[in-house]
């Protein structure tokens, strides 16, 4: 039967014309689609962020995370590829504050800190085999009146701990030892970092087992009272610090270490302008000591003669050696200073190719291997008001290097790299031929370097 429209009024379609109608327009979305699919719905939304666990107030109303627990075939909390576990904090994200992470944090896992302000951001981290890293930029933690345990912004006490790229400021506690990180037990290994402006940089508990400080900064560190220092490491087992910048300690000491074996290489030690620190370098209960191509400048407002000291708080260890090898030593005191000041007891000092732009000799009173150890003036360097200490290209010092050899422990004592501003270093691309830190000359006028 046809429809028939007259009028604007149109006769009723039959049950059997609609389910024809339905027919034909299923079949042309079918074909529609074939031609043009849409796009997948799940797309448009992000994916699901991980369960990570829950904040809760225990007992006493404290706030504390409840950990998120691990699939029963995954008891060390790694995902099951055996990859690192990797935890992201920031502002924005489900975890948002560094205590929360470090509640939530499992051995092996990587704490990633976006970038920005970090107030009052103390933590303890006791778990093993962790790294804590600043990723888009350099956090920083600042402790506006905060620590942990009144101790520091962070406390160490895990396994083997790295910590790379971030910012520590501000530390304060009641008896005046606030770090900006305190570390207790196992090794850290701290690369990249910039403590200042706290009563430590870094102090360390003597049940430590090694430290190791590459390419970073420590300035303005001290409470003003000689016993806070940026770098003070108790009797651990080693110590080593290479390509860093330490500067204007606040009254205490540049670096100072009680730990049985040292690797002092590759640094910026200066005072600088308005620097007021101590010793530039100390090990109170001597050790054994390599100091191989620093830079260690004494600034003109020090009250402490000494420069580099070694021993003056008695010997504590079996074996008390000391390495000072092509370092450039500078006494800017007003009134002069010593270079090195060793307490009698030592077992070796052994002193080759230093520079030292001051008045006094190297070995004044000290009974140890001094060679080739010359004193100089500014002249012999590019430009030393500003720590450009690169010797001239026409100095008279070149080719006068003297091979230092090993020492007991077997280790080859020549420099095999140099320091680089701000905070790095450079492998040597030959064999040393100057005395002092630096190997690189100044460039050549002619070469357009």
């Amino acid at each position: 039967m046809k429809t028939r429209i007259a009028g604007g009024n149109a006769t009723p379609l039959k049950t059997g014309d609609l389910a024809i109608i339905g027919m034909l327009f299923g079949l042309f979305t079918i074909l529609y689609l074939g031609l043009h699919p849409l796009p997948a719905i799940a797309e448009a939304f992000p994916p699901a962020s991980p369960y990570l666990g829950e904040i809760r107030r225990d007992a006493s109303g404290k706030l504390v995370v409840q950990p998120a627990k691990a699939a029963a075939d995954d008891p060390a909390g790694l995902p099951p590829s055996g990859a690192a576990r990797i935890l992201r904090v920031g502002p924005q994200l489900a975890v948002r504050t560094i205590a929360a992470a470090a509640a939530l944090a499992r051995d092996g896992d990587i704490i990633e800190i976006e970038a920005g302000d970090y107030m009052g951001a103390a933590a303890v981290w006791t778990q093993s085999k962790l790294t804590l890293r600043g990723v888009g930029g350099r956090p920083r933690l600042i402790a506006n009146g905060a620590s942990a345990e009144n101790k520091a912004i962070w406390v160490i006490r895990g396994g083997d701990i790295t910590v790379e790229n971030i910012e520590f400021t501000g530390a304060r506690v009641p008896d005046k030892n606030g770090a900006g990180i305190r570390f207790e037990r196992g090794r850290l290994i701290v690369r990249n970092c910039h403590f200042h402006d706290n009563e430590n940089g870094i102090l360390t508990g003597g049940n430590a087992d090694a430290l190791d400080i590459e390419n970073s900064e420590f300035g303005h560190n001290g409470a003003g009272d000689g016993y806070s220092h940026n770098l003070y490491v108790g009797a651990i087992k080693k110590l080593r610090v290479t390509g860093s910048y330490f500067h204007h300690a606040r009254v205490g000491h540049l670096i100072k270490s009680r730990a049985a074996e040292n690797h002092i290489l590759y640094n910026r030690l200066t005072d600088e302008s308005g620097g007021r620190a101590s010793y530039e370098l100390e090990f109170p209960n001597g050790g054994i000591a390599y100091v191989i191509g620093n830079i260690i400048e004494q600034g003109k407002a020090t009250e402490n003669q000494n420069i580099v000291s070694f021993g003056a708080e008695g010997y504590k260890h079996p074996a008390n050696e000391l390495y000072l090898i092509n370092n450039t030593l500078i006494d800017r005191r007003l009134e002069s200073g010593y270079f090195l000041a060793v307490k009698p007891g030592f077992h070796i000092v052994k002193a080759y190719n230093n520079l030292l732009l001051g008045r006094r000799p190297l070995n004044t009173g000290i009974d140890g291997e001094f060679i080739n150890n010359p004193n100089v003036d500014a002249a012999s360097f590019v430009l030393a008001d500003r720590q450009d200490y690169r010797i001239k290209r026409e100095s008279p010092l070149h080719r006068s290097y003297r091979s230092p050899g090993v020492a007991v422990s077997g280790i080859d004592l020549a420099p095999t790299r140099e320091y680089v501003h701000p905070a790095t270093t450079r492998p040597l691309t030959t064999a040393p031929t100057l005395p002092g830190a630096r190997q690189t000359l100044q460039p050549d006028k002619t070469s357009g370097g």
